[in-house]
């Protein structure tokens, strides 16, 4: 029996030391490990598997909107990435050198890439001329380098996996949809795939992206009632265009500065899955980008017809599209059980003599650990449903937890008692005054700005620091 309980019991309970139970289910799911290089992970085939399938749901996505892949170097001269001013002076601590080439040192420095607008400007100044060339709507899964000083796995490592899409277009009507439009792609994948709830809206100039005129962003809660920036979508105006001097001539021969756009989504939303999602048991995987998504258990597989009954149900589930895998080891139900719900699969389903002279399997939800009693004629269309009714409770009760955590003060006062006895989002009004976002944080403990929502709520006249006629209402929390 003590063998059956060594995964669960490996886990730190959740409410007792949330950041020892994330490491814990990270490293006994088999998500990824540190490498030799500090900062930087191996993703492992448990990991990389969720993050393939995020990648395929999304790039679909993009592609939907007319998005078309690229790759460009991983390596930028020095002197492309000074050409931006502000861009560079908000990468410049996190950014890595390469300063030899074998034994030889290089004449210019390259830096490995923090990110690429600067790689994707510097195609477009040679290749765009006429108002035909536009707009160009790329994007690049690849990783990349940004020296951070602490680390932690998914959430925040030196090097790591993502999407940038670049585009630049004629007007700014049509970048600045754009921005909008990939913002949306963001929110409806997170929500309808991940089922992620979301707080989403504009960042203040202080958090906005280095050189960017305007960020956008999809904020989500965790368990522990911590926001994590979980994607963004950047409106750049003409800063990239006009230091690259990227140009185009329109129908009349005019020459005009295209405008831009870049966005980015990368594996800590992996992270963000685990924290909204996980529990006491380790990983609670949505059916949508769940690797595998059942997996069938023989019961006393020792006995006669056992074993062939669950090959024949693992094939026709195979052949009706699901992702089903079978575990047909020598381990004991109770420790297959528990390694099923360590991993997060969806659904498992138990088939055993009972079953099979009864024409039936049970089918347990991972999320609630329903048992559900399935004929086996009809279990290949029956699954879908089981499957789709997860992935839209996990929602529903991840909503729940979110909507319960976000509270309104209309005074410094409550806001410091908030941040102290209270986890969660925090909606007050903001004068537009940086000095305040500082002073908000210094007296909270580290509650920043998250976001301004699409939609503002007036909840008073005045700014919660200061006092002074109010400019927005801001949800505002502390953050990875």
């Amino acid at each position: 029996m003590a063998k059956e309980k060594k995964l669960v019991e490996s886990i730190t309970a959740r409410d007792e030391d949330f950041a020892q139970w994330y490491t814990d289910v990270v490293r006994e799911a088999k998500l990824c490990d540190y490498s030799g290089v500090k900062g930087c992970l191996n993703y492992l085939p448990n990991g990389y598997a969720i993050w393939e399938n995020i990648q395929s749901n999304l790039d679909k996505r993009f592609k939907e909107t007319g998005v078309e892949n690229v790759y460009l170097p991983v390596l930028i001269p020095e002197s492309l990435l000074q050409k931006e001013k502000d861009h560079i002076e908000g990468f410049a601590p996190e950014v890595a050198w390469v300063t030899h080439g074998g034994t030889e040192e290089l004449q210019e420095r390259f830096c490995i890439r923090p990110t690429s607008e600067t790689l994707f400007c510097d195609v477009w100044s040679k290749t765009v001329q006429s108002y035909r060339d536009l707009p160009k709507v790329w994007n690049q899964w690849c990783s990349v380098l940004r020296w951070e000083k602490t680390t932690r796995p998914f959430l925040r490592s030196r090097e790591f996996l993502w999407q940038e899409g670049h585009t630049i277009h004629a007007t700014y009507e049509e970048a600045e949809e754009r921005t909008l439009l990939m913002r949306d792609v963001y929110k409806n994948f997170v929500e309808e795939d991940l089922a992620i709830p979301l707080v989403t809206g504009k960042k203040t100039p202080s958090e906005k992206f280095a050189g960017a005129q305007d960020t956008y962003t999809i904020e989500a809660l965790m368990h522990d009632g911590k926001a994590l920036q979980s994607g963004t979508s950047h409106f750049f105006g003409n800063a990239f265009a006009d230091a690259f001097d990227i140009k185009y001539s329109d129908k009349n021969n005019e020459l005009h500065s295209v405008y831009e756009t870049s966005w980015g989504l990368s594996t800590r939303i992996i992270g963000a899955i685990i924290m909204v999602h996980g529990d006491d048991s380790g990983l609670v995987l949505p059916p949508h980008i769940a690797p595998v998504q059942t997996r069938v258990v023989p019961i006393a597989q020792h006995k006669e017809g056992v074993l062939e009954k669950a090959e024949e149900l693992l094939a026709n589930l195979k052949a009706a599209g699901y992702r089903v895998e079978i575990d047909k080891s020598e381990k004991s139900p109770g420790w297959k059980f528990s390694e099923q719900e360590m991993l997060g699969i969806p659904t498992r389903i138990e088939i055993g003599p009972k079953d099979i002279e009864n024409n039936q399997v049970v089918v347990v939800r991972r999320d609630t650990r329903e048992k559900i009693v399935v004929s086996l004629e009809e279990i290949t269309e029956k699954l879908t449903e089981i499957l789709e009714t997860i992935q839209k409770d996990m929602y529903r009760k991840a909503k729940a937890f979110l909507d319960s955590h976000i509270h309104t003060v209309l005074t410094m006062e409550d806001m410091v008692k908030t941040a102290q006895e209270e986890t969660g989002f925090i909606k007050a009004m903001w004068c537009g005054d940086e000095a305040c976002e500082e002073t908000i944080k210094e007296q909270t403990g580290g509650v920043t700005s998250r976001c301004i929502p699409e939609e503002e709520e007036h909840l008073s006249d005045v700014c919660v620091c200061c006092g002074k006629p109010a400019k927005h209402m801001v949800y505002w929390g502390k953050a990875y």
